[in-house]
């Protein structure tokens, strides 16, 4: 078949070509460090195509996730293909990315695999009068050679027709599905039929005609086994041929006559394979490439040997620094033009508050290499001075911020130029406030998280004085301490200088000590998959907040003010006497010197005990002036932390709240929400509940609620291997229900409330670890009873025991317990003598891997949400995240549309093996939609 036809249609296997392209060349970084030779082995094999056919119409398709729907035909499919390397992982999004820069959209089909998408392009080409070239090496795709679809080998460098087929499988292509039907494939594990190969099942094919007569027809097979084996393993050779057959009839993304390939030679194409360094690409294509950048191998044995960046033993003494001011256009022109050289640039903005929303930009430092940074200031002014007292100089000259930005904006948007911070959310939110767009980013401290968890801090201070030997200039040095502490804007710029510019120099030093130990230590996966992609989706959901109603929040206040003088007066009539109620030393000497309750301790101090643990088990005892008072502190928290502060924490610029969500605060990857706390507003009583009523629409809009359902229990029921709980996940039973049958004995059409209750109990308790005591105050019953319900329940599921201790003895081993993404969550106190620590560190063991599983399930959910809110596909605001639950902002007559798109992203990154079920609510305030 002739390949120059203007109307042909190229149809290149992407997936294919990624593990061909990855096991080609040896591994390879770019000048990020991030992993990048499968990425050059995809470019030099797309270059060659089509430098090679010219291909008039091309299309580059790849698989969108290993669950499809032959999943649902055959379970076991493909259940024997280990998950993809550590490395390749990060690359599968650069590589799409690849694609585009070569003016190729890339497609995938959710549910489908790469080959049904192939399938029906051919199928309608042909119809349209198209010829088409299958570019790829798999067999699976040679049922649909035909006289106007041919095949090409890349690996090979042949061009395959029928006769290549019939060498191959010994029959046409039409009956290619056939044989495969009865050989089976072990390695995407198609059962076909013990004993039949290739060979034979051709020669059965072409003897019978097709696989159904042949089954219909197998009592006539002479041989004794195979006549057995046909018979016995019919229906195992009916689930391979649907297996093996192609769809050829999914709705394709984009129109055949899109697919038009386009000239080479474009700036994206240039950006592209430029910063990534793949100049010998550049040279094929004679495209002059726009900076000089290298591509270096990699060797597992050391970290500074994995990256061409400069090593700690190169750098400068931090004294030794040239650090410069830059106000005036020129002299910021002239540094845009280096770091465009350069290729990146780490960022730090200066500002007025800690909160992105009541910020204003005080100043930009920049640093391009260790020692040389710049400190451009933007609003400083002169403090307010005594009009009698000396008359002070005037603030040196300084751009302003318009000025400024319009500079930076291109370069800070460039994707060739990679933008560096230390907990670099900050400062996109600060300059998403301008307009600006920082793409693409990497974040020193969300690298240290990945390498190191929480073994010690991942601040800056903190990173410089472990890495670099450092400690960076503080912060009161410059702006002074308690009531005499002033506003960056306020600081002399001389002294901002050395402040602001030393942390971009820092930060750039950090990163080129850490970057390179991500490959080295297999870590750059749960980087690049989550940790870095996670930050602009967190900067953007920041940056809009959530609408509240102050009216409600004034009305709460004014109900809660006068319930707390109820309770005090309560509380004072019952004592005896007046005292500070808010004073845990006075409730003390009320309720055991005074009052002469039983069960007190004393801390080291000498003062009684009053914290929440003490006081429950005064109450649990009937002791009503006790119930009082911790009714009394939960309003009083109530009041002072959400119905009071949440109105002082509006922002001006936008009317709404706007939380801090910290990325690299707990050792699951969690995150911890502040300022104000959005994740701890307690839904157990009937006045915390209230408080979600203030988080409103605006007009016109509703809030969209969506969470899973019992996710860390899915996740205990896999990563623990428990059947039971597994089937009734998979068929949709009550769990809890399910769990209070096994464990009482009782039929489920006689399931009680009261029997579920504590059958949930127990299987959240048992998950965290809960002793038989905490147990027993969960459910109001003795210890002894307790402790009887947890071994019944291992007795009835020993795969969780199991677990259970394995996982301990991995944190004893190691320090630390893994998430099915490969987080290390480190356990503090896991060998400690003392027996309360170490009880209390098992637990935490226990549960860690299930709630950061939980965790970097719903990072990716929010990655993968947020990409399709931009790309315009999800008409909707993403405005909260608590902990399994996500909360959206929506048009009314799109918000039933909009549920439905988000739970079906949410539910399709269930890792292997995990049913995911995520359930949703749409209603004017967060406590309805909830």
């Amino acid at each position: 078949m002739s390949t120059s036809d203007q109307k042909t249609l190229y149809l290149v296997d992407g997936s294919a070509y990624i593990f061909r392209a990855y096991h080609a060349l040896p591994p390879l970084t770019n000048r990020e460090g991030t992993p990048v030779g499968a990425v050059l082995g995809f470019c030099n094999m797309l270059t060659k195509l089509l430098n090679d056919f010219h291909a008039p119409f091309i299309s580059v398709i790849f698989d969108a996730a290993r669950y499809n729907f032959r999943n649902e035909i055959y379970d076991q499919y493909k259940a024997n293909r280990d998950e993809p390397p550590e490395d390749l992982r990060p690359q599968f999004g650069i590589i799409r990315e690849a694609t585009k820069a070569f003016g190729i959209e890339p497609q995938e089909l959710e549910g489908f695999e790469a080959d049904d998408l192939i399938a029906t392009y051919a199928r309608l080409a042909t119809e349209k009068g198209y010829k088409v070239i299958i570019v790829s090496s798999d067999k699976d795709l040679m049922q649909l050679i035909n006289d106007n679809v041919a095949m090409f080998d890349p690996m090979k460098n042949k061009m395959m027709d029928e006769e290549d087929v019939i060498e191959k499988f010994g029959v046409k292509p039409d009956k290619v599905i056939d044989v495969q039907s009865l050989a089976g494939d072990s390695i995407d594990n198609v059962p076909g039929v013990p004993g039949i190969g290739v060979k034979t099942a051709a020669q059965l094919i072409n003897e019978y005609g097709d696989l159904e007569t042949l089954l219909e027809r197998a009592e006539e097979i002479k041989q004794p086994k195979r006549r057995e084996s046909l018979i016995e393993h019919a229906e195992n050779a009916r689930i391979s041929k649907k297996l093996v057959s192609l769809d050829a009839h999914v709705d394709i993304p984009v129109g055949i006559d899109d697919l038009k390939s386009r000239d080479l030679d474009q700036p994206d194409l240039k950006e592209f394979l430029t910063f990534h360094g793949f100049n010998s690409i550049l040279k094929r294509l004679s495209i002059e490439p726009a900076k000089t950048t290298s591509v270096t191998p990699q060797t597992p044995t050391s970290a500074a040997s994995t990256s061409s960046v400069t090593t700690e033993q190169d750098f400068p003494a931090i004294a030794d620094n040239t650090y410069v001011l830059i106000n005036t256009a020129d002299v910021l022109e002239d540094w845009v033009k280096r770091i465009t050289e350069k290729g990146y640039v780490a960022i730090d903005t200066e500002t007025t508050h800690l909160t992105p929303a009541r910020a204003k930009l005080v100043g930009i430092s920049l640093c391009i290499d260790p020692g040389e940074a710049a400190y451009i200031p933007l609003g400083h002014v002169a403090p307010e001075v005594d009009l009698l007292s000396a008359p002070q100089d005037d603030v040196p000259s300084q751009l302003s911020i318009e000025q400024a930005i319009k500079i930076l904006k291109p370069v800070l948007e460039d994707t060739s130029v990679l933008k560096i911070g230390q907990n670099i959310k900050y400062d996109m939110q600060i300059l998403m406030a301008h307009d600006t767009y920082m793409t693409p980013i990497d974040d020193t401290m969300l690298i240290s998280y990945c390498l190191d968890g929480t073994q010690r801090s991942n601040g800056m201070d903190e990173l410089s004085q472990h890495y670099l030997g450092h400690a960076p200039i503080p912060y009161k040095e410059v702006a002074g301490t308690g009531q005499s502490q002033i506003t960056f804007d306020l600081v002399p710029i001389e002294k901002a200088l050395d402040y602001a510019a030393e942390d971009a120099d820092i930060t750039l030093r950090l990163w080129h000590i850490l970057k390179p130990r991500l490959v080295a230590e297999k870590m750059a996966g749960l980087y690049e998959d989550l940790e870095r992609p996670f930050a602009p989706v967190i900067a953007k959901m920041e940056d809009i907040g959530i609408q509240v109603d102050v009216s409600i929040l004034k009305s709460m206040s004014n109900r809660f003010a006068e319930k707390l003088a109820e309770l005090e007066t309560k509380i004072h009539e019952q004592a005896g006497t007046t005292f500070n109620i808010a004073s845990p030393k006075q409730i003390g000497e009320i309720l055991f010197d005074q009052m002469g309750l039983q069960g007190g301790k004393k801390t080291k101090t000498g003062a009684w005990s009053t914290n929440a643990e003490t006081l429950e088990k005064l109450a649990a005892e009937g002791h009503k002036i006790v119930e009082d008072i911790l009714e009394w502190r939960q309003l009083a928290k109530l009041k002072s932390t959400y119905t009071d502060a949440l109105q002082e924490q509006i922002a001006d610029r936008s009317g709404r709240v706007h939380t801090s969500f910290a990325l690299a605060a707990t050792s699951t990857g969690r995150l911890a929400s502040s300022d104000p706390n959005l994740q701890n507003i307690p839904i157990r009583t009937e006045e915390g509940r209230a408080i979600r009523t203030a988080f409103v629409a605006p007009e016109g809009k509703v809030l969209i609620s969506v969470d899973y359902s019992q996710v860390e229990l899915r996740l205990a029921a896999a990563m623990a291997g428990i059947p039971a709980l597994q089937e009734a996940f998979e068929k949709g039973e009550d769990i809890h229900a399910r769990t209070a049958s096994e464990m009482f004995d009782t039929p489920l059409a006689d399931m009680t409330p009261e029997l579920r209750r504590s059958a949930k109990a127990i299987n959240f308790g048992i998950i965290y670890g809960i002793s038989g005591y905490g147990l027993a105050r969960q459910l109001d019953i003795s210890p002894a009873e307790a402790q009887s319900y947890i071994k019944k329940y291992y007795h009835r599921f020993p795969e969780l025991a199991t677990y259970m201790e394995t996982t301990k003895q991995e944190a004893r081993d190691k320090g630390y317990v893994e998430t099915l993404w490969g987080r290390k969550c480190y356990i503090r106190g896991i060998n400690d003598k003392n027996h309360a620590i170490r009880s209390g560190a098992e637990r935490q063991a226990i549960n860690a891997p299930l709630q950061g599983t939980a965790a970097d399930i719903m990072k990716k959910a929010m990655i993968n949400i947020q990409r399709e809110i931009d790309n315009g596909n999800i008409d909707a605001k993403m405005l909260i995240q608590v902990h399994d639950e996500l909360i959206f902002e929506a048009d009314e007559g799109k918000a039933d549309h909009v549920a439905s798109q988000v739970k079906e992203l949410m539910e399709a990154v269930a890792p292997k093996g995990i049913t995911l079920i995520a359930e949703s609510g749409i209603a004017k305030n967060w406590a309805e939609a909830h």
